[in-house]
Order: structure tokens, then C-alpha cells, then sequence
């Protein structure tokens, strides 16, 4: 594995008098295939959204290749390398999907001396949607939505990729096609956090993880030593 790409340490984030994070502390190694944990509720999200600059962290600090990005806003963020999915895929429903990808290369994304066409359609045959470069989201089902989600973070060419639930209300032939997706991504070099309530594919997926609960880090390990975790039990099932 390689060097760290992130590191976060000790997050806090409050709402009012609600604290979402209690001083988290992780890293990401380049390269690495990073599964993030936890019941509802636990803080995932809040994480990510002060990881990736959606939200301003109360405390701590967030570094990025060893530079402390705790204070980019969020596009600073995209352009140095960093990119998420969302829970909830909203395209550019008037666009083609070919279009929704041209858009964040020609503007979005990182420096770089390609053509921004020829590249969109290159991450659509990568991720299975080469066929539908001409349809618009209305016409895609499903799974082909999720797809898009992920292609649309692709073309920020990133260097680490948060999925955020990218699997949810799939079926599990579906839910196999975005891990495909996922591996093959990471086989390419991009750095991968998984966040994902189906545990059967986070845990294949998965080369380390960390579990929160009420915003705090209970566990850090292996799928293997995850399971074996007598917090990480009581926290998904109670007493």
C-alpha cells in the first residue's frame, strides 16, 4: 500500500448543541480500498461532507497528499484530486449523458491537455454506459443512474473517490455490477472510500475499515477482525 492520501484528524462538526462528530481521526493510503461504517445516524455522512468541503469542521484538521486542505472550499478540493458520488443521482436531465460528463471535465475537473469529448465517452465505455452516450437520464434505469453518478465523479479525474452509498435499492446482480465498476476503478489507481449500509459488499470490497458510532471511531481493521468486533455487534444490534 501506499503513502497516506488522507489523513483526518480529530473532526469535530456540531449542530447546535447536537455534536455530529466527536474528534475523528482516520487516514486513507493511496491506492487503498477504504470501507467507512456505521449505523444511521453514526456521522458518515457529516464526515465526508467536511472531507470533501461540503461542510466546515468546528475542529481538526483535513490533509490531502500531506497538505492541509481543512479550509478549501469545496471546488479547491475537486480540483486538487478529490470527488464523491451521491446518495441521490441528480444529473442534468435536459443533457445527454455524454453531455453530463463533458460539463465537469471542461470546467470541474484537474488541468490537463485531452479532449474533454473523447475522454467522456472513454469513462462511459469504463463504467458500462457507452451505448447510452446519446440517451438522457429519464431513459436510464436504475442501476444505469447509479452508473452515471459514479462516471460524473470520474470526470473530476479523481485521484480519491468517496462512494457514498452507490449501491442503495440496487439488487444484488445490480449491486455486483457497480463492485465490478468500483475494482476496476481501483485496478486504474484511483483511491477508493466506500460508504454502504449492504455488508456484503462492503466487506468484499473492502481492504480496511473504520465504524463510527454517535460520531465517534469504535473500530479500525480488517473486514475480518470488523466482524469479530464485539463494539462494532453492539453498535449495528444493540444490547
Amino acid at each position: 500500500m501506499g503513502e497516506v492520501l488522507l489523513e483526518v484528524r480529530g473532526l469535530v462538526k456540531r449542530f447546535g448543541g447536537f455534536q455530529a462528530l466527536g474528534g475523528v481521526s482516520l487516514h486513507v493510503r493511496r491506492g487503498e480500498r477504504f470501507g467507512l461504517i456505521g449505523p444511521n445516524g453514526s456521522g458518515k455522512t457529516t464526515l465526508i461532507n467536511c472531507v470533501s468541503g461540503a461542510l466546515r469542521a468546528d475542529a481538526g484538521t483535513v490533509l490531502f497528499e500531506g497538505r492541509d486542505i481543512t479550509r478549501l472550499p469545496a471546488h479547491r478540493r475537486t480540483r486538487l484530486g478529490i470527488a464523491r458520488s451521491f446518495q441521490i443521482p441528480r444529473p442534468f436531465r435536459s443533457m445527454s449523458v455524454l453531455d453530463n460528463l463533458r460539463i465537469p471535465l471542461e470546467y470541474a475537473g484537474r488541468e490537463h491537455d485531452g479532449d474533454p469529448a473523447a475522454e467522456a465517452r472513454a469513462i462511459l465505455e469504463l463504467i458500462g454506459l457507452g451505448p447510452k452516450a446519446h440517451a438522457t437520464p429519464a431513459g436510464l434505469t436504475q442501476v444505469e443512474m447509479r452508473k452515471l453518478e459514479l462516471a460524473r465523479a470520474m470526470a473530476a479525474r479523481p485521484k480519491l473517490l468517496i462512494a457514498d452509498e452507490a449501491m442503495a435499492g440496487l439488487s444484488p446482480a445490480e449491486v455486483d455490477e457497480i463492485l465490478e465498476i468500483l475494482f476496476a476503478l481501483n485496478r486504474r489507481g484511483v483511491t477508493i472510500i466506500m460508504i454502504e449500509h449492504i455488508m456484503r459488499a462492503v466487506m468484499r470490497f473492502s481492504e480496511r475499515l473504520v465504524v463510527l458510532d454517535a460520531g465517534e471511531k469504535i473500530a479500525e481493521g480488517s473486514p475480518e477482525a470488523i466482524v469479530a468486533d464485539p463494539a462494532v455487534e453492539k453498535a449495528y444490534l444493540g444490547e
